[in-house]
């Protein structure tokens, strides 16, 4: 029996080097391919004048990758203080960021409201709390929640009543109309529905809840968008038996939508807007560990250096991510393993009776698809200390963008505790 493998643009001589001075476990990103995901997709747009890229940072933190993204053209969707630094750090400001509120406090809209960023509001409250801390902006966004939608008689994204995100709408509505009184004259629409589609239903579901709103809100409100943002949520093939979405059929089905909107209702020509993180980062990130243990009692447990402090969502969500056995690809003697990490936890797992070349202790293994909401999200429970990060350059060299954290670090921050 061979197991389905993934590609890896590394080799184990090249990690077996680099572990000679760092240990596992760390990421690994790849610059070549992050830089051909971000080209593809402004090639894929490139019929809409003004097409714009705002790269999610929350999906991956690190300036030194939204730097590579930067130069290749993308802008910064931001959440927090912290990431708005990264986007100024790299010389953006004004309408090259955007603040997508939700629950947001004064300190983040002061902030962006200096870097006159695009404000995007989640609550139609938050115009009124945003004017009282800062005055009003110069262009206003607006995050739509469409709610069930019913098509033939069957519900469609029933959960959206559930999300916490957006405005219903008539909150829409009414807060573009008394941004309008208050003198704003500029708008945007952002909608985002899905998380990890890849099928791309929901973007094009997507694509006719903002033209639908759009036509509307031009008709009968006199309120001209210009631009849509169609969020992000667009999934990677995380396991070898999917199939990656085609970007370009995506973008050719907007095309028509986007053509003909414009025809039929007489819309002057609007920007679109992406937020896709996931699609251009996710497949390029690696984590590389080593088995550190391997336990047999009701089952074979594989345990790991790194555990789901170092990778949350096979424990969190249940979320497949591929694994490969570097210098074993191509074993025939296959067992069946979970694979774990050393936490006080039993959600830390990383796969559950996955069937994997016969492992032994120091093997290097690595998880494939981490590039997006892998490194951003680990933690520190259990005194686990968060990895280092690596950048395969275009050179084939590695250059460390993150040192691992020090038992100096994690006690940093404790007041008046003595040894």
């Amino acid at each position: 029996m061979k197991i389905a493998n993934k590609q890896i643009p590394f080799t184990l001589e090249q990690i077996s080097e680099l572990t000679k001075e760092y240990p596992t476990p760390f990421y690994i990103y790849d610059e070549k391919a992050i830089r051909e995901s971000v080209r593809n997709l402004f090639k894929a747009f490139s019929w809409n004048n003004g097409f714009k890229l705002y790269f999610p940072i929350k999906a991956n933190a690190n300036p030194h990758l939204f730097k590579i993204l930067h130069e290749e053209g993308a802008n910064a969707d931001c959440c927090s203080i912290p990431e708005l630094m990264i986007a100024e750090r790299n010389n953006l400001k004004g309408e090259s960021i955007i603040l997508t509120s939700n629950d947001t406090g004064s300190a983040e809209f002061i902030k962006a409201m200096d870097l006159r960023t695009i404000i995007n509001l989640d609550d139609p409250n938050h115009l009124e709390y945003l004017e009282n801390i800062k005055g009003l902006p110069e262009v206003l966004c607006l995050r739509y929640n469409p709610g069930p939608i019913f098509i033939n008689g069957k519900e469609t994204w029933g959960h959206l009543t559930e999300d916490k995100f957006g405005m219903t709408k008539d909150q829409i509505i009414q807060t573009y109309n008394t941004a309008k009184e208050k003198g704003i004259k500029r708008f945007g629409l952002h909608m985002m529905i899905m998380s990890n589609d890849i099928h791309s239903n929901h973007i094009i579901d997507t694509v006719d809840f903002c033209f639908n709103l759009a036509e509307e809100l031009l008709i009968k409100h006199g309120v001209e968008l210009e631009f849509i943002d169609l969020g992000g949520g667009i999934g990677i093939p995380y396991k070898p038996s999917q199939r990656a979405i085609d970007i370009n059929i995506i973008s050719n089905q907007i095309k028509e939508k986007y053509f003909n909107l414009i025809q039929k209702s007489n819309i002057k020509p609007f920007k679109i807007f992406l937020e896709t993180g996931r699609l251009v980062i996710g497949p390029h990130g690696y984590l590389v560990s080593k088995v550190r243990h391997i336990k047999e009692s009701y089952k074979t447990y594989v345990g790991l250096d790194s555990s789901m402090a170092d990778l949350m969502r096979p424990g969190m969500y249940g979320s497949y991510h591929h694994i490969s056995v570097l210098g074993k690809e191509s074993v025939n003697e296959i067992e069946k393993y979970d694979v774990v990490g050393s936490l006080c936890e039993n959600i830390d797992k990383f796969a559950i009776n996955r069937e994997l070349p016969k492992l032994t202790k120091n093997d290097v293994v690595v998880m494939h698809d981490v590039g997006a909401y892998g490194r951003s999200k680990v933690f520190n429970f259990n005194g686990k200390l968060r990895p280092a990060e690596f950048l395969l350059k275009l050179d084939g060299s590695f250059e460390m963008i993150r040192r691992a954290e020090t038992v100096e670090d994690y006690f940093s921050t404790i007041t008046n505790w003595s040894k």
